[in-house]
């Protein structure tokens, strides 16, 4: 479906491109440099899942993130890999590993979420 173009969505994309990692919708409030209401921020992100622009991330904790994952330019490969939330700077991100698995006969996978939870290689480089 063609989507009009608009400043919040621009805004949102930029954003997300150049964090670089995978971002809450609260983050993403807070950083955004335009004024756009929750629910806006919502549709806007609603719509970059669907049009294949980000994937969304639902970490143990339940909370939501989205992200651009550039090492995943293939639809397949963007569903099927795995995350890393570091438990003391609270950022998630994309890993480069795509997820192998096996399930028994009969069953169908529509979806992956798998998500990491430990210190990342940024905070357990920091004295």
């Amino acid at each position: 479906m063609k989507r009009r173009n608009t400043t919040s969505k621009d805004a949102v994309l930029a954003l997300l491109t150049s964090s670089g990692k995978a971002m809450s919708q609260d983050a993403i409030v807070k950083k955004m440099e335009i004024t756009a209401d929750r629910a806006t921020i919502y549709r806007i992100l609603k719509s970059f899942c669907e049009d294949g622009i980000t994937h969304r991330i639902v970490a143990e904790d339940g909370k939501q993130y989205f992200a651009i994952c550039n090492k995943c330019e293939e639809k397949k490969q963007a569903e099927h890999h795995f995350h890393f939330r570091c438990t003391q700077c609270q950022t998630l991100e994309c890993l480069p590993t795509a997820v192998e698995f096996s399930i028994p006969k009969g069953y169908a996978v529509e979806g992956v979420n798998c998500v990491l939870t430990g210190v990342c290689k940024n905070c357990t480089e920091t004295p």
